[in-house]
């Protein structure tokens, strides 16, 4: 199945979101206390366990969800993919034309409560999460948690986004443009795909010794 990304969707009501990577310290983390092995690569212990997430969506409404993809890395390495369809809480899907996701393929799946209720151990230890505009998927996150009655995780954004700009200055910075001027493989609009894409977006800036993380807040959907 061919998964497309959801364009963005507003918030029509004001609710509790996950922070905001600081710009100072999230990123330190990765990269201000670095060693490097004889390649010259970052040595993987200075990387923080995190997790890439991409959410695609039915509506415009923000609880939208109908899939997730999840990757986790650890002391630089991707060490495991989840990825979910999950059922919306309302019964049609509008951006078929988008992600490639039907009605008919989420008609029977879990809704997202089940959905996160499997894949919470994920973010166990992690230091942050990250997304290609966190913004969007921070918002997802926060509304879906709301209307399925959960505390969305306590952990900040790291914005690949602004860490596209800021570390290699990449213009347009839509997924597609970041994964082709760094050479990382990408089925873009696939969540799985997208997300381990951001994953490597972290891990390469790290690597160039970026010690900033930029905030995630008003940057449009890539």
């Amino acid at each position: 199945m061919s998964f497309r990304r959801g364009l963005r969707v507003p918030k029509p009501m004001a609710r509790v979101e996950p922070p905001i990577a600081p710009t100072k310290n999230v990123f330190r983390t990765v990269a201000g206390e670095r060693s490097r092995s004889k390649e010259g690569s970052l040595a993987p212990s200075s990387t923080p366990t995190f997790v890439a997430i991409d959410f695609e969506t039915a509506d415009r409404w923000p609880d939208s969800a109908c899939a997730v993809g999840l990757v986790r890395v650890e002391g630089g390495r991707i060490v495991r993919r989840e990825a979910r369809l999950i059922r919306p809480p309302r019964s049609h899907v509008d951006f078929s034309a988008i992600h490639g996701i039907t009605w008919a393929d989420v008609a029977r799946k879990p809704v997202f409560a089940e959905v996160w209720s499997e894949l919470a151990d994920l973010l166990e230890g992690t230091a942050f999460l990250a997304a290609h505009n966190a913004a969007f998927d921070r918002g997802v996150l926060a509304a879906c948690c709301a209307t399925a009655g959960l505390e969305p995780p306590a952990l900040p954004f790291v914005c690949t986004v602004q860490l596209a700009r800021r570390t290699w200055s990449i213009y347009p910075t839509k997924l597609p443009n970041v994964c082709e001027r760094l050479g990382i493989v990408l089925h873009h609009h696939n969540p799985l795909s997208d997300a381990e894409a951001c994953a490597q977006i972290v891990m390469r800036a790290a690597a160039a010794g970026i010690e900033k993380t930029p905030g995630a807040g008003s940057v449009r959907r890539e």
